[in-house]
């Protein structure tokens, strides 16, 4: 360095120190202009009140205020263990709005040097803004990497230097100092820079000689005045980090504050030199603002590039088994599926490695987003095979994430192990487009097929109970034990006040009710003959279909014929599936009606007080499943409602949750939008029409179009190709070119163009390639879709090939889904039940008419009298055939539909007219699949699962 003879420059750091608060300012204005909800924000966790830590957080609050950062100050107790300031921090880390935190140092007198490394070193390393995380240290040391934070005061350090244009490169600089937070760190900055360093401690012998030949000193040594002036080289660059008080009488507090530095002497010695105060200190400050900057910029990015990683596929001529497919391939474990998807941390409860449950508050957190585009995957009529609507599904969701790099989400039912043990197998998709583990995914999953059973026989049980105590008691005895006396008190119990409200009693006191008051709250007064309420299984088992209960002697001969359904047609499952929240789900499971009174009035499940304790039970399946594709793409598994006699959609919940991680926000490109597959069950008649006129209604969400699932299989069966039976042999006309019948067939998916055009959305024919189909075949589907009004027909071979052979339909759906949606509903709620029901009729089905039964007339006008008209219909029919007759194919025309019986979901919010007789409770065959079914019994790998 050239000697000056003059006086040294000061380094104003406190002028510095501003510009770089208007820099950061600046900075983040410009971002809120392209991206508004962009908010840096700084959390400081401060221990205890000691006076010098509020004043440094005081500083530090006041400067964030000025840039324009976010502060929050969490103030801990100063008893607080280390182990309870651990779980602070990894809260603060969990917290999306918190970008950069900060633990004022230091903790207290009862927490050692190694309690405080345990909380520093619990700071994400991302969020490490002081840079004092041994990540940011180490890779400050390393030449081979950057930390992701400087120390703040060794950066200021460095920017103060810098301010000076001193060549750094190849100078010689002398660190005075070997601490962590300070001298270390500056260290290595200089060597990062190119600077010869020389670390000097407390224990260096000769630092005069040392210093003499110094072109930069950075004094961080914590001794007052230690550095005389005489020990400096003529014309060196001093920056002055020690803050130190020394006796001084003429100041008001009786002391000043110095540095490490004789400031005097050295003034007349070096060409710069930082002030104390004035120098260092306003820079850290600076620095940590700039720090927190970078911290919330680099989060904003990184939210916005969330990719998924794919899976490759092992592709193999011979498609073998599902359940070979899937157990050769190695899944992500869950939580780096719901990282790459934005999900965090803390709103991911894991069962196991490949499946998780998502937290109910990410809705929350991304409120702010507009929703992604949203799609119903539906189908023609099928043939019992089924036609592929879970693996269209599946297949297109890998295509548009793994193979075109778009946010793609699945969201499917869960499979009943009735269908798993039976003959249709699972339904985790197929070939090399399946959820896995699909053993996983076609047996227990998370439990909520066993919750939605433990509910429902809760409530069967329940009701029973009350019948019998209500028949052997008096009412005196009978309120009595429901308003039992506490410790001299007698109180009702909160959804008590649910019941005297609705038969309008306005008391608060147990005590204060009349004989006639008493009777009628306790007595429910359940007419036996118009129970509704089955107990429940999740197994195909003929036998209870009808049993008789109540045989026991200790029941009073209190006889009566009942029956079991599947697990998956319980009115629980079809609250699960359209609730929007544990509150809406509370309320909906206690305005389920299991009977009427003998006065005609409703029995509800809130009437017999157990509507709590069934949202107890269901309290972890609201929370929808994640799971992913064989190409580790996402994939939300939630709910499982029956199809026939319930609107078969998965959940709300989980449509909104994808659709929100799908969507976007201001500032965000076009390519940033992601795509939600909901599959609606059976063909478009059934699930697609149910999914639009119950499903969106309830959820207010709309969808931008629907993806019919067509093969050449069933529209030849519709053409009038012979029967279809699973577990026989195909006829030659389904694995044989035949363009005749597949034309006629034709006409039956042109009748769901037809109605899916009705709703206001886009269509899509997905056709799902077989094998033997040929390429006339697949063109002429395709003309015949696009001649119907389908807004893109596409051939599909995902099942052979995964997500690549679905390309050009994820192609197709970007393309088609531009714009806004047209939806619409096909009917006004507030029409007449029987009205609803006709257009549905002949809307949909093409009926000429409907015809009423005596009691499904009865029903109607109960259910008006009660006030349940107004909900929409849920019609319950063979899924077989558009009429209710499954024999007739195709497109029928001139029948009239019977309406043999019309049923209340009153929770769900739906009617159900029955059509024909409709099985509640499926039966076994005389071969079903549980005969593969078994344990390798080196591995305990689950075989012969399809």
């Amino acid at each position: 360095m050239a000697s000056d003879a003059s006086q040294a420059k000061l380094i104003d750091g406190t002028t510095l120190a501003a510009s770089i608060r208007e820099d950061v300012a600046q900075r983040i204005k410009s971002k809120q202009t392209a991206s508004p909800r962009f908010q840096p924000q700084l959390a400081i966790v401060q221990v205890g009140e000691r006076p010098d830590s509020t004043t440094y957080v005081r500083m530090k609050a006041k400067a964030a205020e000025q840039v324009g950062v976010k502060f929050r100050h969490v103030a801990v107790p100063v008893e607080s263990s280390a182990e309870q300031i651990v779980k602070i921090v990894e809260d603060l880390n969990a917290d999306d709005n918190v970008n950069g935190i900060l633990v004022q140092l230091p903790l207290g007198d009862h927490i050692t040097s190694a309690g405080e490394r345990l909380v520093t070193e619990a700071v994400s390393p991302r969020k490490d803004v002081d840079g004092f995380h041994a990540y940011n240290i180490g890779h400050l040391s390393s030449r081979a990497s950057d930390p992701l934070f400087a120390p703040c005061t060794p950066a200021a350090v460095m920017r103060l230097l810098k301010s000076t244009n001193t060549p750094i490169s190849g100078a010689n600089a002398v660190v005075l100092g070997r601490s962590d937070i300070v001298g270390s760190p500056v260290a290595s900055l200089l060597r990062n820079a190119d600077a010869t360093v020389t670390q000097c401690h407390s224990r260096t012998k000769n630092i005069p000689d040392i210093l003499k030949n110094a072109d930069i000193v950075v004094a961080a040594i914590g001794k007052a005045e230690f550095v005389q002036g005489a020990w400096l080289k003529p014309g060196a660059v001093v920056i002055d980090v020690g803050i130190n008080y020394v006796p001084d009488a003429t100041k008001k507090s009786g002391q000043r504050l110095v540095g490490d530095v004789q400031f005097s002497a050295a003034l007349n010695v070096a060409s710069y030199i930082t002030p104390v105060p004035g120098g260092v200190g306003p820079m850290t400050v600076a620095m940590l603002m700039e720090n927190t900057y970078l911290a919330a910029t680099r989060q904003w990015d990184e939210s916005k590039n969330l990719k998924i990683k794919p899976l490759a596929l092992n592709i193999l001529d011979k498609v073998p088994s599902d359940i070979e497919i899937s157990e050769a391939q190695i899944p992500k474990p869950i939580a780096d599926v719901a990282h790459e998807i934005g999900i965090q941390a803390n709103e991911l409860e894991n069962y196991g490695k490949y499946k998780a449950k998502v937290d109910l508050g990410i809705l929350d957190r991304l409120a702010h987003r507009k929703d992604g585009k949203y799609i119903v995957v539906s189908g023609i009529t099928p043939t019992p095979l089924g036609e592929g609507k879970s693996t269209t599904t599946i297949g297109l969701a890998q295509a548009l994430g793994a193979e075109l790099g778009r946010p793609s989400f699945a969201c499917v039912r869960q499979p009943s192990q009735g269908p798993t043990f039976g003959i249709k197998g699972g339904a985790a998709g197929g070939g090399y487009s399946q959820v896995i583990p699909m053993d996983e995914f076609n047996l227990h999953l998370t439990g909520d097929i066993h919750a939605v059973t433990a509910a429902n026989n809760l409530l069967a049980a329940a009701l029973d109970a009350r019948i019998y105590h209500e028949a052997t008691q008096s009412d005196k005895a009978l309120y009595s034990r429901l308003v039992p006396s506490k410790k001299g008190k007698r109180e009702f119990a909160p959804l008590m006040f649910k019941r005297l409200k609705k038969l309008g009693i306005d008391k608060t006191d147990p005590n204060s009710l009349t004989p006639e008051e008493i009777t009628r709250f306790a007595r429910l007064d359940v007419d036996v003959e118009t129970i509704t309420w089955n107990r429940v299984l999740d197994t195909n088992d003929r036998y209870l279909r009808k049993i008789t209960i109540g045989q026991n002697p200790t029941e009073g001969g209190l006889e009566r014929v009942t029956g079991f359904d599947i697990a998956v047609a319980s009115e629980c499952m079809a609250i699960l599936a359209l609730t929007t929240g544990l509150q809406d789900m509370t309320e909906r499971l206690g305005a389920m009606v299991v009977a009427t009174s003998k006065q005609g009035e409703p029995v509800t499940a809130d009437d017999i007080g157990v509507s709590g304790a069934l949202a107890v039970l269901l309290k972890d399946a609201i929370k929808p499943n994640l799971m992913q594709t064989l190409q580790g793409t996402p994939v939300f598994v939630h709910a499982g409602p029956f199809a026939n006699i319930a609107h078969g959609n998965s959940s709300i919940i989980a449509d909104r949750v994808a659709l929100k991680l799908a969507g976007t926000e201001e500032g965000d490109s076009s390519d940033r939008v992601g795509y939600v597959l909901t599959e609606g069950g059976f063909g478009a008649d059934m699930g697609m029409e149910k999914f639009c006129n119950i499903k969106c209604r309830v959820s207010g969400l709309k969808p931008d179009a629907t993806i019919i699932v067509a093969t050449t299989r069933a529209l030849k069966m519709h053409g009038g190709g012979p029967d279809v039976t699973p577990g026989k042999p195909l006829h030659d006309t389904y694995t044989k070119e035949d363009l005749v019948t597949l034309k006629e067939g034709c006409k039956n998916l042109k009748k769901h163009i037809e109605n899916s055009r009705k709703f206001g959305v886009k269509v899509i024919v997905a056709i799902n390639q077989f094998a033997s189909d040929t390429e006339a075949e697949l063109a002429l589907v395709r003309d015949e879709a696009l001649s119907a009004g389908a807004d893109g027909a596409v051939v599909s071979n995902h099942w052979a090939k995964g997500g690549v052979g679905a390309r050009d339909l994820a192609e197709a759906v970007i393309a088609i889904c531009e714009g806004e949606s047209d939806f619409k509903f096909l009917y006004d709620v507030k029409l007449p039940i029987s009205e609803k029901i006709e257009i549905i009729g002949k809307e949909i089905y093409g009926a000429d008419g409907i015809e009423l039964s005596d009691l499904a007339r009865q029903q109607i006008e109960t259910y008006t009298r009660q006030g349940y008209n107004n909900l929409p219909i849920c019609m319950a029919k063979t899924q077989y055939s558009f009429s209710h007759d499954p024999k007739l194919k195709n497109v029928p025309t001139g029948f009239t539909l019977p309406i043999r019986a019309v049923r209340l979901s009153a929770g769900a919010g739906f009617l159900y007219p029955i059509l024909g007789e409709m099985q509640t409770m499926p039966g076994l065959g005389t071969r079903p699949g549980f005969w593969e079914v078994g344990l390798d019994k080196d591995t305990g790998r689950v075989v012969g699962l399809f």
